[in-house]
């Protein structure tokens, strides 16, 4: 098949996605949540909710990720109406990034304007504890794979999107001040997306712990389509696991999804916080 026709079909299998949201929610909320590992408990919170399985939804890929409920929620968050993507679809298993990114352009496509990521990942930096929340100011693409290549979707945005800000500055102030606020230790730094599903070797920890701070397995190309569909985002992991201050005990997808319920309050916190003050 020719890129055109890759295009085309891309296309036209966004649109059909994004009609079939907007006829079974109306009209969409402007900010999205993507909770990622062990923080899909977040829809739990809403008030009002409706919600929707992947599988509804057509051109949908279901995640098969233990901890991805796979399901769209839509309620009230501090009193203002969200849109919670409660799980994704990663690379490693066995998508592409143009078929993995296809929920968040169908929904940047019915409306969605603001993007809040959200991941687990393995501390690179020595500093980061277990639990920590970090605010993610920068991210670096080591997947070798971007959901953009192929004919460009002019209707969605440019051929060649400018990337010197990927995560809004005007968001993390935003969040900052609201983790101040509320006393919640915010660290800051740069996420590393690798392909995945094996963590990281030892040789591998040492070369990345030069380039970032955490490392993790999705969110870069999320980042990726929605700067190029003009959205704005703000991105926040939670840390996980440390992989430099230990080097006997086994890393395991239990440990992420045990150290996502013990950050899952303040990091409620600090989302409801974000939410509430962009609608002040």
């Amino acid at each position: 098949m020719s890129p055109s026709l890759q295009s085309n079909e891309l296309s036209q299998r966004i649109n059909a996605a994004a009609e079939a949201l907007l006829e079974h929610f109306g009209t969409l909320p402007s900010t999205l949540i993507v909770a990622g590992s062990g923080l899909g408990g977040f829809a739990a919170t809403l008030k009002d909710a409706t919600s929707l399985g992947y599988g509804d939804i057509p051109h949908f890929p279901v995640s098969t990720v233990v901890g991805h409920a796979g399901k769209l929620v839509k309620g009230k968050c501090e009193g203002h109406e969200v849109l919670v993507m409660n799980g994704r679809k990663h690379l490693y298993e066995g998508v592409d990034s143009t078929e993995a990114t296809l929920p968040l352009r169908a929904l940047l496509k019915a409306g969605i304007k603001t993007v809040i990521l959200s991941n687990a990942a393995g501390a690179l930096n020595v500093r980061f504890d277990v639990g920590d929340l970090m605010l993610i100011t920068d991210q670096i693409n080591n997947m070798y794979r971007n959901p953009l290549m192929g004919g460009n979707l002019d209707d969605l945005g440019p051929r060649f999107p400018d990337m010197s800000e990927p995560y809004s500055r005007e968001l993390a102030t935003i969040a900052r001040e609201v983790a101040v606020e509320k006393g919640i230790p915010l660290r800051e730094g740069v996420y590393i997306a690798n392909m995945g599903p094996t963590y990281e070797t030892q040789a591998e920890v040492q070369m990345l712990r030069q380039f970032g701070d955490v490392v993790g397995m999705s969110t870069a190309p999320e980042t990726l389509v929605a700067i190029h569909a003009g959205a704005r985002v703000l991105g926040i992991t939670l840390v996980s696991n440390s992989l430099v201050r230990r080097t006997d005990v086994v890393t395991t997808h239990d440990e992420v999804m045990e150290a996502g319920k013990e950050a899952a309050g303040k990091f409620n916190e600090l989302v409801g916080g974000v939410v509430r003050r962009l609608h002040q």
